[in-house]
């Protein structure tokens, strides 16, 4: 097979040791012979800005973006793509052939498509959190027709700001806050880091909801969070986070490689991640 030139990319985060992402793009770089590399890259939020100028000079095509730095990276980029500028929030960082640095984000990708199966219009979405991941999930959660979500937050202020941005109709309430008409409620989405190795459980009691509910966790290390264990004690559908982390990447291992991901081998990726 022809090689094409080398390319590289990678992930930037803190931390970022637990990303999978390496294992993803090095896996589809292989089965399509391409010459490249994808590394992780532990970038301190006070070193942000440099570490994004300095891409072109380390011959870089671009990076992820992940905690907690998709939102501050914005400041650092010269051009945001509408999917970036309509959730708030840059997930996937690329270096034009002129050598600017442009900002987009596939996040929404990687929520719509575990959620296609889902009938969710007319009923209600419930998002944990106010991050990236939380601006992605309201978006997709539009798309698909969800007439109200509501925002479990910490910080009221920001929920209300994510929800006007997104115009949707919803609430913001705090996490032991009571849940009205949660029995209207389709999706669960955690895009919180609560339950990631290291950090508590995200503090909810999911016997509030329907056994219908599907729950979505964004977190993927571990895989089995304990809010999927607590779903599926109550056999209620999951959704793990490799399946958001998968679809998120391939768009953007499109822009990195401009060759589309290799998704015929989705099951054997998967086996790889999970040993």
């Amino acid at each position: 097979m022809t090689r094409l030139q080398p390319a590289s990319a990678g992930i930037f985060g803190w931390p970022v040791a637990h990303s999978k992402s390496p294992v993803i793009h090095r896996f589809w770089l292989g089965k399509l012979g391409l010459d490249g590399d994808y590394s992780r890259f532990p970038v301190h939020p006070d070193a942000l800005g440099a570490a994004i100028r300095a891409l072109p000079a380390l011959g870089l095509r671009g990076v992820n973006i992940t905690v907690p730095h998709k939102i501050a990276v914005i400041d650092h980029l010269d051009t945001l793509a509408d999917s970036a500028r309509a959730m708030g929030a840059v997930n996937t960082v690329t270096v034009t052939a002129d050598g600017s640095i442009a900002g987009a984000n596939t996040d929404i990708d990687g929520v719509l498509e575990p959620i296609a199966h889902l009938d969710l219009a007319g009923r209600s979405v419930m998002i944990a959190g106010t991050g990236g991941a939380a601006r992605a999930a309201i978006t997709a959660a539009v798309v698909a027709g969800a007439a109200s979500v509501t925002v479990l937050a910490r910080d009221r202020a920001k929920g209300e700001a994510m929800l006007a941005n997104a115009g949707t109709a919803g609430s913001v309430l705090a996490f032991d806050a009571p849940w009205p008409d949660a029995d209207q409620t389709a999706l669960f989405f955690n895009a919180t880091s609560l339950g990631m190795a290291g950090q508590p459980p995200l503090p909810v009691d999911l016997s509030r909801l329907p056994v219908t509910t599907t729950v979505f966790d964004a977190v993927y290390a571990p895989l089995e969070t304990p809010l999927l264990a607590a779903a599926r004690a109550r056999t209620m559908p999951v959704i793990d986070g490799l399946q958001m982390l998968v679809g998120q990447a391939a768009t953007a291992f499109a822009a990195f490689y401009d060759a589309p991901a290799p998704r015929q081998h989705d099951a054997e990726l998967r086996a790889l991640l999970t040993r």
